[in-house]
């Protein structure tokens, strides 16, 4: 039982039927809560058939934007509570986080195990220096562990009676890591999995996960080790009833890699190819990744972490879709389109080369052309898969650089917090209407039920096209240095074509 008395629906969850669309948001930043939330989804944003809600626990406003919670099974009451996580769920399907890496320096389980230490309950939970290195650790081995962030993963903590602990902490000081491994670690995992399948969540993203399993020798970053636990805990999460959506940063054989083993994976390679073929007026590395591409892929081209472009490049030894190169003009080109900005908020990780992910909205990277905006999307909702349009994308947003200089924090450029009068006024907008066009026709043309195919009709163009039975719906879209797209639909009642942005608000 949770919180709020609901029982454990053990049964696993059917695979998402039809071909419809998701949103990507915080509760709070798309007009202030829950039912809000809930409100447009029955509303205006209706032609979403599911809702991945970033971190709503308890605070959902920490550190790290709810990333680093202090009480993962509980709704902060300043957003709502589980009955209406639930009410959602009526309407649409609800994916949550499992934050499966860390918990809060704040949250109960570790602030009993510094008052008590070893005789806590939650004593071996967490992970210690001393957990991976019982007899101590060489330069070579420390600094090989990948870290997202500048710095050492270790933060210092005390006991009440004076012990001193070197705490693994791979993000933020106040995030502490989980000794994954260890049975009370995973009774914690456990009982959210639990809370939140109780709680109408059918969805769980596994976050940070590639970071959980810490193997001396090696980067410990999406290793044969973390893949053994990414296959434990989804087996976990579906006898509990959930599906799992792993995201994972890295060079796209990773993704190749897990796909088979969990339900959904991210496509975080799309981005940095539409973007490297509007740069370069090229079409032939989209083309490619068509080819071979998971079939079980979230669809984006931005989230609250940036857009993802790392997966795109080189990494681990392996080369990439992109040379590094190709991979540095599209920042390069980012920073022009931002003013400098991107390159300012995008933070790069420790020994890397480059960020892993370009800080700034995608309307934004694109220099808020429109045009090319909605080709960028209208590609997007034409892969195969499952598309996912961010909070900001869907709101035509551009850099929030005044959230920015406030947090510091170069993420919060793609997280504007948008209040209910912002919110219809961005409904009203022409770039809105049209994506929501998109979005309608995705989630509700016959033709999307049918086969996929895709062929390149020139250096700087390519088709898209869904065949179903006695419909179809043909995407052709041009990367030249004006972008263009054609859009041809049949089905029962007719058929139509749009050559203009334009036409999509007759959609």
């Amino acid at each position: 039982m949770d919180a709020q008395g609901g029982s454990v629906v053990g049964a696993a969850v059917e695979p998402r039927s039809g071909h419809g669309v998701e949103l990507l948001t915080y509760a709070d930043r798309l007009g202030g809560d829950l039912a809000r939330l809930g409100d447009l989804l029955a509303g205006p944003l209706s032609d979403f058939d599911g809702v991945h809600i970033l971190p709503f626990f308890v605070p959902y406003d920490g550190a790290d934007a709810g990333f680093d919670p202090v009480d993962h099974a509980q709704v902060d009451p300043r957003l709502g509570d589980w009955d209406q996580v639930r009410a959602l769920a009526k309407g649409c399907e609800v994916t949550a986080d499992l934050i499966v890496n860390h918990v809060s320096s704040e949250s109960a389980e570790f602030r009993d195990w510094l008052r008590l230490s070893d005789a806590s309950p939650y004593d071996g939970m967490f992970l210690t220096y001393a957990t991976v290195f019982p007899d101590g650790g060489t330069e070579q081995q420390i600094t090989a562990f990948y870290r997202p962030r500048p710095g050492l993963p270790f933060t210092a903590y005390s006991h009440a009676d004076g012990q001193r602990r070197l705490v693994w902490t791979t993000f933020l000081p106040s995030q502490v890591d989980l000794d994954v491994h260890h049975p009370r670690a995973k009774d914690y995992l456990r009982r959210i999995l639990t809370v939140l399948r109780t709680g109408g969540v059918t969805t769980v993203r596994l976050d940070a996960v590639g970071y959980a399993v810490k193997t001396p020798g090696t980067d410990s970053f999406m290793t044969a080790q973390t893949l053994d636990f990414v296959s434990e805990i989804t087996a976990l999460a579906r006898e509990i009833g959930l599906r799992v959506l792993v995201e994972v940063h890295a060079n796209y054989r990773q993704q190749l890699a897990i796909a088979p083993l969990v339900d959904l994976v991210y496509d975080f390679a799309l981005p940095a190819l539409l973007l490297h073929g509007f740069g370069t007026h090229t079409v032939d590395r989209l083309a490619h990744w068509l080819d071979i591409r998971p079939s079980n892929a979230i669809t984006v081209l931005d989230t609250h972490d940036g857009i993802g472009v790392i997966d795109a490049g080189p990494g681990g030894g392996q080369p990439g879709l992109l040379s590094l190169e190709e991979m540095t003009a599209i920042f390069a080109r980012a920073e022009t389109a931002t003013n400098g900005h991107s390159a300012i908020a995008s933070v790069v990780p420790e020994w890397a080369a480059m960020p892993h992910q370009i800080n700034a909205t995608f309307f934004s990277a694109l220099g808020a052309d429109l045009t090319t905006y909605l080709v960028a999307r209208a590609v997007q909702l034409w892969m195969p898969g499952r598309p996912q349009l961010y909070y900001v994308g869907l709101l035509g947003g551009l850099d929030d650089v005044e959230l920015f200089a406030r947090t510091g924090n170069g993420r919060d450029v793609n997280r504007h917090v948008y209040d209910a009068d912002e919110t219809a006024d961005a409904l009203r907008s022409d770039v809105t209407r049209a994506l929501l066009a998109l979005v309608r026709l995705r989630s509700n043309h016959r033709a999307f039920d049918g086969t996929f195919s895709h062929r390149v009709l020139g250096e700087d163009r390519i088709e898209l096209t869904w065949t179903g039975a006695e419909a179809s719906a043909r995407l052709e879209a041009g990367f030249a240095a004006q972008p263009d797209l054609v859009i041809e639909l049949t089905d029962a009642a007719g058929s139509g074509v749009v050559t203009e942005p334009g036409q999509l608000l007759e959609l």
